[in-house]
């Protein structure tokens, strides 16, 4: 089966409401916001970290700009044609990716110059969506390592104290159900446990009974947060990318960056694991939320891709200021510097030989 019909099967196959003939519509923003402008400066950014590391260290192969380069913010005089012009853009071939890959050795002296080219950007051997993240993944990774181990930790010492007189008998006798659970429940099964604390107030025992369950209830739901960074595609952007993959049958890669390292998985990868409705929970989260519009984000758990940038430096960063046509402020952040470090192999396994 080839790359595109394997795409347009996995996206008819979502157990998601989503419109394959989908037209964006909607009126262009008037006014940028300080915290829009920062998220679009970071973005930049790491585009910028992906592009210069792909190239000063993928033997063979060049990563150049597909995007639009002429990009305007919200508040500029243009901003209302270029918003018309890119969701005119969007309705006909789909949302370009960030980065296209090619071989280094196939690629004429300009290819910028050569991407409203249909056949030249078929050519290409992956195309690369570029998401930033105001993380840094191993502080992230420490800090929920140390909040599980404490979490788990005081979950066993309450259910000890349940689990011996006065309380055990108590517990038995007004509450059997969570009695019997407690007795059977070891560490690793408190994730999957819920239960509908009980309040107790005639006695000192009992009002301590009700203590504990209470603290143990609060631990358990530690347990049970999400405990993993993610990687965001909008679940209307999936429309938008199947569309381009359509006309052009490029494999799509989603690559997200944090502030010390990056991780990149497939866009096929995506479709098959937001299909199983077993790992809702656990490997993908269904959200809505004021970062990204309100518009429905898969958000996938980041150790689902693959490590590519294990390393990257921190870039400077300084305040900017936009001074907008009646006279209001905006300071926002920019970022320079900040170099990755490409892990050639993973790049080549996961991207560059994942099709042959």
């Amino acid at each position: 089966m080839s790359y595109k019909k394997t795409i347009l099967r996995l996206v008819e196959a979502l157990p998601f409401e989503i419109d394959p003939d989908l037209q964006v519509q909607g009126r262009a923003p008037t006014m940028a916001s300080s915290q829009f402008l920062t998220n679009k400066e970071q973005g930049d950014w790491a585009e910028e970290v992906i592009f210069n590391a792909i190239n000063e260290r993928s033997e063979g192969f060049r990563a150049i700009r597909a995007e639009r380069a002429d990009s305007v913010a919200a508040g500029d005089p243009s901003f209302p044609d270029f918003f018309a012009d890119y969701q005119a853009e969007l309705n006909s071939i789909g949302k370009k990716p960030d980065l296209l890959v090619f071989e280094a050795a196939h690629l004429p002296s300009n290819p910028e110059d050569r991407l409203n080219d249909d056949e030249f950007i078929q050519k290409a051997a992956a195309a690369i969506e570029v998401r930033s993240s105001s993380f840094l993944a191993n502080k992230y990774s420490s800090f929920i390592e140390s909040r599980t181990k404490q979490a788990e930790e005081e979950i066993t010492r309450l259910r000890s104290i349940l689990l011996r007189p006065p309380y055990s008998a108590l517990l038995e006798e007004k509450a059997p159900g969570i009695y019997e659970t407690l007795k059977t429940a070891v560490v690793e099964t408190f994730r999957d446990i819920t239960f509908t604390r009980r309040t107790w107030s005639s006695s000192p025992n009992l009002r301590e009974l009700t203590q504990y369950l209470k603290a143990l209830k609060e631990q358990i739901k530690i347990l049970q947060k999400r405990d993993h960074l993610s990687i965001t595609p909008k679940l209307e952007d999936i429309v938008l990318v199947n569309r381009w993959i359509q006309r052009f049958g490029v494999r799509h890669y989603y690559l997200q960056v944090f502030f010390d390292k990056a991780y990149i998985i497939s866009f096929e990868d995506i479709l098959r694991t937001v299909s199983d409705p077993s790992k809702e929970g656990t490997e993908f989260h269904v959200e809505q939320d004021v970062k990204n519009q309100q518009k429905t984000t898969l958000k996938i758990n980041v150790q689902l891709g693959k490590e590519v940038l294990g390393k990257i430096d921190m870039p400077d960063h300084q305040s900017e200021l936009r001074e907008l046509d009646r006279g209001r402020l905006l300071f926002y952040v920019t970022f320079t510097g900040g170099k990755g470090y490409l892990d050639p192999e993973v790049f080549s396994h996961e991207v560059i030989r994942r099709g042959e």
